[in-house]
């Protein structure tokens, strides 16, 4: 029985697009010995496309876009391993059809996108990026860069499930009073937390400051944004927005003109609806206002998430390519359409 186990993952081949952690190459290599392991960053569309066919596991990050082309020419392909929590880079549709697995490693980076934003929404709220150019250019500013507070500001969380309960238990520590809506969280579980549950309309309503922390349903599926210009007007005049989730989940040319007319007092975004930005005009105009900070997609990039999600998702890849129990697999029944 032991001999065919070890013949079966001597045919397997994996292909890993993006660097994870050397601790999750090291697990796959590991327990499966005979397994080929390839490393082959920057590939063009192209180029991953004519060598997908000969691999049966892939592992990605956020950049490698799993199309239904890419799909098609993966005659050998049983899993994808997402190398964290969101999966909207994943055509999940055509995988199911195809009968190709799909797991992630939805824990590994909670603290660290929790952390990321809260250090977003100080830094934006005292104008840190601001200030420190001006006085590396040999200005004191004082006047001009006088911040708020957090204390006693009530945050309104979109999403409360893993990181937005890290993110309202942090921001509890900073005084703040902690508004969330979320329709897979009931009442009393919100409660327990510190956190009044509200419906959306509501928490945009009484909020001063909003993040967001849901997922984004139906991968590269077109969705509605959860925030865009009707959401907005609900906003009390001069709240703040961050959004450390996914790119997709805002509408940012609504974001943009809300800047415009001096609706919102800054928004920090860590995600974008192209990543890289390239030439798309609105998020060129978006990284130019002078109250929009950005980072390019830093929430899970420190290196002890980044450490917790290779081994994570290596185990979960591991586990799919021997046909074990599944802990971080996408079902065939995601609810796609679920509203966010």
């Amino acid at each position: 029985m032991a001999v065919v186990f070890a013949e079966a993952h001597e045919k397997e081949r994996i292909l890993i697009t993006e660097p994870i952690a050397p601790a999750g190459v090291e697990l796959l290599r590991h327990e499966l010995p005979g397994a080929r392991i390839d490393e082959r960053f920057g590939l063009e569309p192209a180029q991953l496309r004519a060598l997908i066919g000969e691999y049966s596991a892939l592992l990605i990050r956020s950049e490698t876009r799993v199309t239904d082309d890419l799909l098609a020419a993966a005659r050998r392909l049983k899993v994808i391993g997402r190398a964290g929590s969101g999966v909207d880079n994943i055509d999940l549709d055509a995988a199911f059809r195809r009968g190709v697995l799909v797991v992630y490693a939805p824990r590994g980076n909670t603290v660290a996108v929790a952390e990321h934003t809260m250090a977003l929404l100080l830094a934006l709220v005292r104008h840190l990026p601001a200030a420190n150019v001006s006085l590396k250019a040999g200005r004191w500013e004082k006047r001009r860069l006088v911040g708020a507070e957090l204390a006693h500001k009530t945050l309104g969380i979109l999403g409360l499930g893993k990181i937005g309960r890290e993110v309202a238990l942090r921001a509890q520590a900073f005084s703040m009073l902690v508004v969330a809506a979320d329709p897979l969280v009931s009442a009393a579980q919100a409660l327990r937390m510190g956190v009044t549950l509200l419906g959306k309309e509501e928490v945009l309503r009484q909020a001063e400051m909003v993040t967001i922390h849901v997922g984004l349903p139906g991968g590269l599926s077109a969705i509605r944004p959860l925030i865009g210009k009707q959401e907005l007007a609900l906003l009390k005049l001069g709240a703040y927005l961050v959004n450390c989730a996914r790119g997709g989940l805002i509408d940012e040319a609504a974001v943009l003109e809300a800047l415009k007319q001096g609706r919102l007092a800054g928004v920090a975004l860590d995600v974008f609806s192209q990543e890289p930005i390239g030439d798309d005009t609105v998020l060129r105009h978006l990284l130019e206002h002078e109250r929009v900070l950005a980072t390019p997609h830093l929430g899970a990039s420190t290196q002890e998430a980044q450490e917790r999600v290779g081994i994570e998702v290596a185990r979960n890849v591991i586990s799919a390519l021997r046909g074990d129990t599944l802990g971080g697999a996408i079902p065939p029944s995601y609810p796609l359409t679920r509203p966010a």
